[in-house]
């Protein structure tokens, strides 16, 4: 916490000190008053005037006191599982035992479920002030009294009105000021209580870098003290008002951003802050922030995220323009809603990184993650954090970059200049010595790329090998260089060709060659090693040396057989996937076939339509049933598992087959369902699965059916088509024991039933019941049949997945 008391300045009350920098010092403009009443008359209308005031602070107590009082109850009604009235009368029989008041319990109450930042602040302060807890004065009771009127206030005056009556003037404070920060690091006075209005309409706006009192808590982003104004030369509102008072103020931010500042003033110098005191003034200056956040139309979601998205693509573009380095950073928040990091949104395309790395490898992550000794004290991420709070722009000369290449650290020294631009920031860099970097980066490639270099004489014989050359032949450095002619001797002797003719090329046709060969080396190692070398001609026209590099290439031969061994595995896989895919389009052919005959049974007549999906390895479980039970009645089913290829398939025999043999019992369709969900869970590996089942009496033409998480059937009645209701029913599978809802339907002569599964209907694009919509009318179109009426509902279905469709059509005779 800062406290700039020990600053110097004239005691007496300059106008200079007391003025932003910029605005008219002319004093405050004469006022003419109006003549005063005198006598019985002035008195009455002085006492009438103090009562309606006393009557409004009165109204407005009861009121934030009943706006606590609701909230307590509505914890108790959501804790007890009780009405609101039972919530109300146990909130009186605790205040009673307790033998505290209703409003001190109530915020108790919320304070221990809230656990926010207001009930932390409560609880400290309550365990180290001397304070009667039942009294409604208590710190507690002011603190979310005055949350409840600031969050209840209609703009930002109002919500300093709300601070200073309710928390700050118990502890002293006479006034409060509420500062908006600019972008450009101004100040606007949002709000204020406690000031003259001719002192608010004075200090309006502060401009960029005039230091006040509101601007150290933007310096130093934290809670500060001015302990007497007439001990510092900060000039601030209300000053002649109070020459001698002191001053608290403290940064309002949410999510690492500082959206303004709030400024307190007391009467009298002030003594040293408790930390509870400190704590509880933090706590209004949160409550601020979200007031100061919510004037900025870009607190609402929508213009918050579009006026982000064109800010990151114009710093984008202006990105592309720049010749040094520029990182676009966008913010990224914890579950606190602080700051954390910062997401590298953008690297401009002459983007230049310490380490050498590429653009698509720092783009998108997380600056941390990239550059994590940039999170040091005092290093790059605190300025990144300062500018990112308070919107000032920061330049730094001769600035340390340190990366890590592998585990060894990488030093860089860059001008660095970092700006805000709504909530994103600018990050600019340009790194000096060049060529040192360039060699240092060379030697971290070679590093980690495995790769030497060597020079061979050839009238001197002297061979020179860099360190890297060495490790890569399992050598000391103190080692003798092998020469080429003796290379030979060191490779597999299956390789003792290939090297020879690289020789040959090299030495005698001159030429640039290249060999890959297995190096034997002396721990017994065996590594593949690729050689590249080049001759070195006098101008002459005679071999004076040859250079080249050996690079280990043995990681990329053991990936190349590798991936021979996956290629020859992939082949296996896939032909064995597309035998399994055959397996289950026959098996559901055999079952269903795509147009089976219509069949004729008493009373109805049944045509059935079976769409597969169009890529074979869809191949799904949809299924379809019609069989004359042995008590007359007829069993109608349609279903659908989840998942596609053999499992589904054969899930979906079991299921179909299963029903089949239940139905035999007579049971009705929610108890067919509710055998049918134990099978589904007990005996096909956890398969999923929805349906309808169907019970027909083709004497009394009653319909009986359930559903089991299934589209409902639909219902074509004198050319108009309505879904059934959506009855309760979870999918089969689910939970080991579930219950079913049956319903019963009376059809009528020449109704038609539609029974279907979702790959009829459902689109990426539009909601099911959007779909839904379009199938009843296309299937109330008149059709002269019935074949007729469900291929037209099946050419103009509104599905776009490529799944199983099955249609079913029951017409009722």
């Amino acid at each position: 916490m800062s406290q700039p008391d020990a600053l110097s300045a004239p005691a007496e009350d300059n106008a200079a000190l007391d003025t932003p920098e910029g605005a008219e010092n002319d004093g405050p403009a004469p006022t003419r008053s109006a003549p005063a009443p005198s006598g019985a008359e002035g008195g009455r209308l002085a006492a009438t005037v103090e009562r309606l005031r006393e009557e409004a602070l009165e109204a407005q107590s009861a009121a934030d006191g009943r706006a606590l009082l609701e909230l307590a109850k509505g914890i108790l009604v959501g804790r007890l599982g009780c009405g609101p009235v039972e919530a109300s009368r146990q909130l009186a029989k605790l205040a009673e035992q307790s033998g505290t008041t209703l409003l001190a319990l109530a915020v108790d109450i919320i304070n221990q479920s809230a656990r926010d930042r207001v009930s932390e602040v409560a609880q400290d302060f309550l365990a180290t002030a001397v304070v009667e807890q039942a009294s409604e004065a208590a710190p507690a009771v002011r603190l979310r009294t005055a949350e409840s009127r600031a969050l209840a206030a209609d703009d930002t005056p109002a919500v300093a009105e709300a601070l200073l009556e309710n928390a700050l003037a118990p502890l002293g404070a006479h006034g409060v000021a509420i500062w908006l920060a600019g972008a450009d690091s101004s100040l606007t006075l949002a709000g204020q209580a406690g000031f003259t209005p001719e002192e608010a309409d004075r200090w309006r706006y502060v401009p960029p870098e005039v230091a006040t009192c509101a601007r150290l808590a933007l310096t130093h982003r934290e809670l500060s003290v001015v302990t007497s104004l007439s001990h510092a030369s900060l000039p601030t509102i209300g000053r002649r008002q109070y020459p001698g008072g002191g001053r608290i103020v403290i940064p309002a931010g949410t999510g690492g951003r500082i959206h303004g500042v709030l400024e307190i003033g007391w009467p009298q110098p002030l003594p040293p802050q408790s930390a509870p005191i400190t704590r509880q003034l933090e706590a209004l200056a949160e409550l601020c922030a979200h007031t100061l956040e919510e004037q900025s139309p870009h607190s609402i979601p929508d213009a918050a995220d579009a006026a982000h998205h064109a800010t990151l693509a114009e710093l984008t573009d202006l990105a592309n323009h720049l010749e040094d380095t520029v990182l676009v950073l966008a913010p990224v928040l914890d579950r606190d809603g602080h700051l954390a990091d910062f997401r590298i949104h953008h690297v401009s395309n002459g983007f230049i990184d310490p380490a050498g790395r590429p653009r698509s490898m720092v783009t998108g992550r997380h600056f941390l993650e990239i550059y994590p000794a940039a999170a040091e004290d005092g290093g790059l991420f605190d300025a990144l954090e300062r500018t990112y709070a308070t919107g000032e722009a920061c330049q730094a000369v001769r600035t340390t970059l340190t990366t890590f290449v592998g585990e060894v650290p990488l030093t860089t020294l860059a001008d660095v200049r970092i700006s805000r631009h709504g909530s994103a920031l600018l990050l600019i860099w340009k790194i000096e010595d060049e060529k040192a970097r360039l060699a240092n980066l060379l030697q971290h490639a070679q590093r980690l790329g495995r790769v030497g270099g060597f020079e061979q004489h050839m009238r001197t014989g002297e061979i020179s090998w860099n360190e890297q050359l060495f490790a890569l032949f399992g050598l000391p450095m103190s080692a003798t260089p092998i020469p080429l002619e003796d290379l030979a001797a060191h490779a597999h002797p299956h390789d003792v060709n290939s090297i020879g003719r690289f020789l040959r090329t090299l030495l005698h046709s001159r030429r640039e060659s290249s060999v890959e060969f297995r190096l034997q080396r002396p721990d017994g190692i065996t590594r593949h090693i690729r050689m590249v070398a080049e001759p070195v001609l006098d101008d002459q026209g005679r071999l004076y040396a040859v250079r080249g590099a050996c690079q280990d290439v043995s990681s990329q031969h053991w990936t190349e057989v590798a991936l021979a061994a996956t290629r020859d595995q992939l082949a296996d896989t896939e032909a064995e996937s597309a035998d399994r895919s055959r397996l289950a389009l026959q098996l559901q052919h055999a079952i269903m076939p795509p147009a089976p005959a219509p069949l004729e049974v008493p009373g109805i007549r049944i045509a059935v339509r079976y769409r597969p999906a169009e890529s074979q390895s869809l191949v799904g479980g949809d299924w379809y049933d019609a069989v004359v039970l042995p008590n007359g009645k007829i069993l109608l089913s349609v279903g659908d598992v989840a998942g596609h290829g053999i499992q589904a398939a054969t899930g979906m025999v079991v299921l179909r087959n299963a029903l089949r043999g239940l139905a035999v019992t007579g049971a009705g369709p929610a108890q067919l369902l509710a055998w049918l969900n134990r099978v589904a869970f007990h005996l096909t590996s956890h398969l999923t699965a929805t349906a309808v089942c169907a019970l027909f009496d083709p004497e009394t033409r009653t319909l009986q059916w359930a559903r089991a998480g299934h589209l409902p059937p639909v219902l074509i009645r004198d050319a108009q088509a309505q879904s059934f209701p959506l009855t309760a029913g979870l999918l089969l599978g689910a939970l080991p024991d579930a219950a079913f809802a049956e319903e019963e339907v009376q059809l009528q002569a020449d109704d038609i039933l539609l029974m279907y599964t979702d790959g009829l209907v459902e689109r990426r694009d539009i909601a099911v019941t959007d779909s839904l919509a379009q199938l009843l009318t296309v299937a109330s179109r008149s059709a002269d049949t019935l074949e007729k009426r469900l291929d037209s509902v099946l050419t103009y279905s509104a599905s776009d997945t490529d799944d199983d469709t099955c249609l079913i059509g029951i017409e009722v005779r």
